[in-house]
C-alpha cells in the first residue's frame, strides 16, 4: 500500500512539472509596444546591453548593424537567437544592442546572456527553463594572467642546453 502511494504521488508530481513546463507560452501582446525592458550580459571581458520592444516587425540590430551581418556565421546566429527560440518568441521583439569587448564568440554569447535575462524582466515564469538550459548562469571563465618569467600564464621558455 505504501508503495502504490509512493508512485502515485510521483505521477502526481510529473504532471504538476508538465503543467509547469506548458506554462511557457507567454501572451506577449499584453505589454504595451511602447514599453521596453532592458538587461545586461557578459561574458569573458564582453558586455552586452540588450535592449528589447514588443514589436511586429523582427529587427534585431547589434551596434546599428543588422545581428546577420555583425555576425557572419550560422553558428553565431544561432547562438543569439537560442534563447529566444527555447521560449518560442524569436518573432516578437525589436531588439537592439550594444556590445564591446572580447571576441566575437565571447560578444555572441554576452548577448543571449543578457536576452535571457530581459525575458524573465518579462515573464518570471521563464527562469526555470532557461535556468535549466543554463543560458541564465554567466560564464565564470576568464583567461589566466601572465606570470613574470613566462611567455604566457604558463608557456616557459624554451630551455637550451648550450
Amino acid at each position: 500500500m505504501k508503495k502504490e502511494n509512493a508512485i502515485i504521488e510521483e505521477v502526481k508530481e510529473v504532471e504538476e512539472i508538465k503543467e509547469v513546463e506548458t506554462t511557457d507560452h507567454f501572451d506577449f501582446k499584453k505589454i504595451k509596444s511602447d514599453k521596453y525592458f532592458e538587461a545586461v550580459g557578459k561574458r569573458k571581458t564582453a558586455a552586452a546591453q540588450v535592449r528589447l520592444q514588443i514589436s511586429k516587425d523582427h529587427n534585431i540590430t547589434v551596434n546599428n548593424k543588422d545581428y546577420k551581418e555583425y555576425f557572419p556565421t550560422l553558428e553565431l546566429q544561432d547562438i543569439v537567437l537560442s534563447a529566444l527560440k527555447e521560449m518560442d518568441a524569436a518573432d516578437k521583439f525589436n531588439i537592439s544592442i550594444k556590445v564591446s569587448g572580447g571576441g566575437i564568440h565571447a560578444q555572441a554569447e554576452a548577448i543571449r546572456h543578457g536576452i535571457a535575462r530581459v525575458l524573465i524582466d518579462i515573464n518570471p515564469d521563464f527562469r526555470k527553463k532557461l535556468r535549466r538550459i543554463g543560458y541564465l548562469t554567466r560564464d565564470p571563465r576568464m583567461r589566466e594572467r601572465k606570470k613574470f618569467g613566462l611567455k604566457r600564464a604558463r608557456r616557459a621558455p624554451q630551455w637550451a642546453k648550450r
